[in-house]
């Protein structure tokens, strides 16, 4: 048993044991090498990563030993290398290029990218310029590859590389409705530097759903629900075909400019209505806990004179746009109870029309 082990490992060479040290060292570097290249990356997508670059690994050592048991490796001047030299030559590659790609990856966003200051220290995310470079590199390498791989498979005729060539060609044609859209429309997306990461929007008009920015990608954007606190992926092409909100991009040096409507019965004096919705303005606004602004004045307005009530309007500023949504439920809450004690009802009063019928007689004509 020993014997055949020593046997065994006698047919390595030099080469042999320097491509396997090598494998086994990346082996174990693979996590701290995906760690340092991964960004913002979650723990999921570093998890995939490390086993993509480990899998190679493997693959390529026991590409190694298959070559060392049934031919003669990388001798020189060999010039018929075997299947086990093409095996391993092209998981090389294959493992070079991944590896190239996630260095691009992150070369391109340290020089090109945004830096943010979150609660989990800073990040360093993607922008337009660092996603179209990181794009290109990823292209620029993907067409190498495949070059080397059909040379080191032996295609080397004009006709069976052109023959590859065209096949891939053929069906990047037929697929490129299901990927082409939603590249196009990530780029447009970090281009126009409305959807940064971190950023809160507003998707919709009739309904309205208020996310949060999680990270724009290739092919789909990340959304997290800020009402429910879940994730939400949508293609990016799909997201352009919505109108958006960028509640974080305000236009104004005051902040964030919120509307709160209320209607209210034509019965009650316009002094009346005021009083009470400043009076709750300033009991909301003079909490320590509020998100806002007091430093400018709440305004009051008649948005709408319908058939049954008089809608109004109040418009303010907050401070944090992360604190929106309680904002407007502490707001609603303090306003319902200003109400009670001005003794004005919320609810919207139902009016009819009656049509009061004539008790004098007619007038006939006599014939």
């Amino acid at each position: 048993m020993v014997q055949a082990i020593v046997e065994y490992f006698s047919s390595f060479t030099a080469m042999h044991y320097i491509i396997i040290a090598m494998n086994v060292l990346l082996l174990l570097l693979a996590r701290p090498i995906i760690l340092k290249t991964a960004g913002s990356l979650s723990a999921r997508q570093i998890d995939f990563r490390v086993s993509v670059l480990r899998v190679l690994n493997l693959a390529i050592l026991a590409a190694i030993c298959y070559n060392a048991d049934y031919t003669s490796v990388l001798q020189s001047g060999s010039e018929d290398q075997g299947f086990a030299v093409k095996l391993i030559s092209i998981l090389v590659v294959l493992y070079l290029a991944y590896l190239a790609s996630n260095i691009a990856s992150y070369v391109m966003r340290s020089k090109y990218g945004k830096t943010n200051n979150s609660g989990d220290g800073v990040q360093i995310s993607d922008t337009y310029r660092s996603r179209m470079l990181t794009l290109v590199a990823s292209t620029v390498i993907t067409i190498i590859v495949f070059i080397a791989v059909i040379r080191i498979a032996g295609f080397s005729s004009m006709l069976e590389a052109g023959g590859a060539i065209g096949f891939v060609g053929v069906f990047l044609a037929l697929t490129q409705q299901a990927w082409a859209p939603d590249i196009i429309s990530g780029l447009v997306l970090l281009n126009s530097e409305m959807l940064s990461e971190g950023d809160l929007i507003e998707i919709g008009d009739s309904d309205p759903v208020l996310v949060r920015v999680f990270k724009t990608k290739i092919f789909h954007t990340v959304l997290i629900d800020v009402v429910n606190n879940h994730r939400i992926m949508m293609s990016n092409a799909k997201l352009r075909e919505h109108t958006i909100h960028s509640l974080s991009k305000f236009a104004s040096a005051k902040g964030l400019r919120e509307k709160l409507t209320f209607k209210i019965g034509y019965d009650i004096d316009s002094a009346h209505v005021k009083a009470m919705l400043q009076e709750a303005f300033d009991t909301i606004a003079q909490a320590s806990e509020s998100s806002i602004d007091n430093s400018h004045p709440l305004e009051i307005r008649v948005l709408d004179t319908g058939d049954h009530a008089v809608e109004w309007g109040v418009f303010y500023y907050i401070k944090d746009v992360g604190e929106i949504i309680a904002t407007r439920q502490q707001f609603s809450e303090e306003v319902l109870e200003a109400s009670h004690r001005h003794g004005i009802s919320l609810s919207t009063p139902n009016t009819h029309v009656v049509a009061v019928a004539s008790t004098e007689p007619a007038d006939f004509p006599i014939g």
